[in-house]
C-alpha cells in the first residue's frame, strides 16, 4: 500500500497480488478471490493491460517470429530506454510488421524518420503504423516466466473489457492501462468512469503495478479524505 498525490489530491494505491494466470483463463474468478475482499465505496480500479491479454489469448510466442530484412533495420533507429526493452528486439518489431503490414511500416519508418529530422518531433512513427502497435509488449528477459517467451498485443476493445469488468464487480469503476518504466497510457474505462485520464496517468506513473514477477496487476485506488 502506497500513496501518491496526483492534482492536489492523495490517493491510496492497494496493489493486488494474483496468482499466475494462464492463457484464456477467464478474470471473473480472480476478481472474486483477490479484489472484492479489499474493495471500499468509492474505489477505482487501475488494471493492467497484459493481464487482459493473457485472459483474452492475445499472444505470440516467439517460436512463430522470424525477423526480416525490415524489423532488423527498423530498430536501428528506434529509442533505447536502459531499463526497457521497448522495441530494440527485432522479433517485437517483427509482430508490429505482421499487426500493421509491410508497406505501412516502412511508409511509418520514411515518415518518422523525416518528421524527427526536419520537425524535431517524435511519435509519428507508431501514429503511421497504427493498428495500436505502441500496445505491444513482449520478449523482456525480466517478465515472469512463461511469458518472457512471448509477444502481447493490446487487449481487444479495452472499453468494453474494462465495462465486462466492472459489471461483475458491481459497477465498480474501471481503467484499463498500458503501465511501463517509461510511461503509463490509460487505454479503456467502463461506463461512467469519472476520474480524469490525466489523474489516472499520474496516480500511476511510478508504475505500482510492476512488471516483473511482483504479480500485482490490478491497483485498487482509493480518494484519501
Amino acid at each position: 500500500m502506497t500513496i501518491r498525490r496526483a492534482q492536489g489530491i492523495d490517493y491510496e494505491r492497494i496493489a493486488v497480488q494474483t496468482h499466475l494466470i494462464h492463457i484464456k483463463e477467464p478474470l471473473e474468478p480472480v476478481f472474486d478471490e483477490y479484489v472484492k475482499p479489499v474493495l471500499q465505496p468509492g474505489d477505482w480500479l487501475a488494471v493492467s493491460e497484459k493481464f487482459v491479454t493473457i485472459s483474452q489469448g492475445r499472444v505470440i510466442h516467439h517460436s512463430v517470429v522470424r525477423p526480416g530484412v525490415l524489423a532488423k533495420l527498423l530498430v536501428k533507429g528506434v529509442t533505447k530506454h536502459p531499463d526497457d526493452v521497448g522495441y530494440s528486439d527485432p522479433r517485437k518489431m517483427q509482430v508490429a510488421i505482421m499487426q500493421a503490414g509491410w508497406w505501412r511500416m516502412l511508409f511509418a519508418m520514411i515518415i518518422g524518420a523525416t518528421s524527427r529530422l526536419v520537425l524535431r518531433r517524435r511519435g509519428d512513427f507508431y501514429r503511421v503504423a497504427g493498428h495500436r502497435i505502441s500496445e505491444i509488449d513482449g520478449f523482456s528477459p525480466a517478465t515472469v516466466k512463461p511469458f518472457d517467451e512471448f509477444a502481447m498485443l493490446g487487449p481487444a476493445n479495452p472499453d468494453a473489457a474494462a465495462a465486462d469488468i466492472s459489471a461483475h464487480m458491481g459497477g465498480v469503476p474501471v481503467a484499463i492501462v498500458d503501465a511501463n518504466n517509461i510511461n503509463v497510457e490509460v487505454l479503456g474505462t467502463s461506463p461512467g468512469f469519472t476520474t480524469d485520464r490525466s489523474v489516472v496517468r499520474e496516480v500511476l506513473l511510478d508504475n505500482p503495478l510492476g512488471q516483473n514477477d511482483e504479480l500485482t496487476p490490478i491497483i485498487v485506488v482509493r480518494r484519501v479524505g
